[in-house]
């Protein structure tokens, strides 16, 4: 672990960036150039005090976790962040595996989306980065591990995940799920974490084994959806979707028809947030 220089990087990315490039607002008047250090440890989900010394050349050698979390925050490139990596000690990540560090240009377009529910998916269905109208919508994602931070393994495995659609659409995702898995696959190859979940998953689910075996692929999405809250009921939704160029990471953005019931009930969710009603 280089202290110095990863002291040094990771002061001068945090002075880079401003409060409207990771989606905060400006703020009062500002003594010293870019980000605050606890602005980047709130983004990192990290406490000040343990960023701060980092940038002290005192802190501790991070985990790679914690370091795929500063590179988000800091919003680095692929470049830079295999950079920090190995400033820590650390091998930089593969890139050939499912990639889980958001592009910072999808990321950018995140930050600027409050009002309606958007999200950041990886080729493998994983939710990597989700806005606070997403995580009302679809629960928050950041809490799965192993395989089930894929939602093509937790829609075949659980069957809790299908409550999200009505009844009549489910075949159609079922469908479409595969299908993106598929894509992925032949992308990534049989070796790959692609590879680990479709052994898993013909294991677990017969449906699954069906689907596979008819050799759909697709990058599929919905352009239009109905999509079910627990205490909302039915909220129609437009569906648009931006690809990385490589196309191993979307960003998913959801917007109800203009003065529809879809968007009465998403600015009550805005509202409502992760709260329940109370019985009766």
């Amino acid at each position: 672990m280089d202290r110095v220089e990863l002291a040094d990087f990771l002061r001068r990315r945090r002075e880079s960036l401003r409060p409207g490039d990771v989606g905060l607002p400006p703020g009062a008047r500002r003594r010293a150039p870019g980000l605050r250090r606890e602005e980047v440890a709130a983004l990192a989900a990290m406490s000040a005090d343990y960023y701060t010394r980092l940038e002290q050349r005192r802190g501790p050698q991070p985990s790679e976790q914690m370091l795929a979390s500063l590179a988000r925050a800091l919003r680095l490139s692929g470049d830079e962040r295999d950079y920090l990596f190995r400033l820590a000690g650390h091998h930089a990540p593969d890139r050939v595996t499912a990639a889980t560090h958001v592009a910072p240009a999808l990321l950018r377009v995140l930050d600027r989306l409050d009002d309606t529910p958007a999200l950041i998916l990886s080729n493998l269905g994983e939710t990597l980065v989700q806005n606070r109208l997403a995580a009302a919508l679809f629960g928050d994602k950041s809490g799965y591990t192993g395989l089930a931070r894929s939602d093509v393994y937790r829609w075949f495995t659980d069957p809790a995940e299908r409550l999200l659609y009505p009844e009549d659409d489910r075949d159609r995702q079922s469908r479409a799920l595969v299908a993106n898995l598929r894509a992925a696959y032949g992308a990534m190859g049989a070796r790959s974490r692609a590879g680990e979940l479709v052994r898993a998953l013909e294991k677990a689910s017969g449906e699954f084994a069906g689907l596979w075996a008819r050799h759909e692929v697709a990058r599929r999405f919905a352009d239009h959806k109905t999509l079910i809250h627990p205490e909302l009921g039915p909220i129609e939704v437009d569906c648009q979707v931006l690809f990385t160029e490589d196309q191993s990471q979307a960003l998913l953005v959801l917007t109800p028809p203009p003065r529809s019931a879809g968007e009465e009930k998403l600015r009550l969710l805005a509202v409502l947030g992760h709260e329940r009603f109370p019985a009766g």
